[in-house]
């Protein structure tokens, strides 16, 4: 019995709902996917173009925007089973057996299985090369790459979890922020949950551009900040504030944001160039935390 939980803004999931249906009703076993919208503003005909109808699917109208995390934590309240599949709306499954893949490991408790992001070998569009390298470079790994720091890699994009272990680590709070699967991947952390992770990727579609991502990028810094820079043990899964966390032992930050005002618009230029440099965006990111 599986519950599989789509929060989805302004993107057609036609493509993937008949793709789900298809797998899970090819395995046999009891399902349902349930699609919340947060837009209020838009049908629900626009984000499900098609006039095939799915058996076994819900559709939620979220009356307002309350983002990814809030959104998905309204989802896992009106699953009606305990295992809980969460998939992002702009994915597509690279195997035909994604689902069985899964169920392999379903049912069990305390459990959390990390399935994994893979990027089409293409050229990525005009505007997009920052979100296609940072995706191939730092997402894009085996389940051998992501075990040897289980926590570390949770992409909350495509995993399945017992529907208690989620409630219990799911932020709880009303504020919508972004950038909070290290929020979610340090709750797992102090909840010992046993993180498995398998080869059983999605394709990540809809490539924000590059001023976008660079701007999700920022704000997932202020989260950080605000919600984990205290956070005990926070360095043992989050590079990040890791390397903050020893700037502020050894009182460098102050010195640090210093010279990030003077340096940041060369750092910003060598990131959103058409190679983009992954290095500076580290270093931006850091640079930005010591401002804060």
């Amino acid at each position: 019995m599986l519950s599989i939980l789509v929060p989805v803004y302004n993107y057609d999931v036609t493509a993937l709902l008949l793709e789900l249906q298809k797998q899970c009703s090819e395995t046999g076993t009891e399902y349902e996917i349930i699609i919340a919208n947060d837009n209020p503003h838009t049908p629900l005909k626009a984000i499900y173009t098609s006039d095939t109808a799915l058996p076994h699917c819900h559709f939620i109208q979220n009356p307002r925007n309350l983002g990814r995390t809030l959104t998905r934590k309204n989802l896992a309240l009106a699953a009606q089973y305990n295992t809980l599949l969460f998939l992002d709306a702009d994915v597509i499954p690279v195997s035909s057996d994604f689902i069985s893949r899964y169920l392999q490991h379903a049912g069990k408790q305390n459990q959390v299985v990390m399935g994994g992001y893979a990027y089409q070998p293409k050229n990525p569009e005009k505007g997009n090369n920052l979100r296609y390298k940072y995706g191939i470079e730092r997402e894009q790994k085996t389940a051998a790459e992501r075990s040897v720091s289980p926590y570390g890699n949770i992409f909350s994009g495509n995993f399945m979890i017992d529907k208690e272990v989620f409630l219990a680590n799911n932020y709880n709070g009303t504020d919508n922020f972004y950038g909070m699967d290290i929020y979610f991947s340090y709750q797992l952390y102090n909840y010992k949950a046993n993180i498995i992770h398998i080869d059983n990727p999605i394709y990540h579609l809809g490539l924000e551009n590059d001023a976008v991502f660079f701007a999700k990028c920022i704000e997932s810094v202020k989260s950080r900040h605000l919600l984990l820079v205290n956070a005990p043990g926070i360095e043992n899964i989050n590079s990040l504030l890791r390397y903050y966390k020893i700037l502020k032992k050894y009182s460098l930050a102050g010195i640090v944001g210093f010279f990030f005002k003077i340096g940041k618009p060369l750092l910003k230029t060598l990131i959103l160039k058409k190679d983009p440099n992954l290095f500076c965006l580290d270093l931006y990111r850091l640079g930005y935390m010591c401002t804060l």
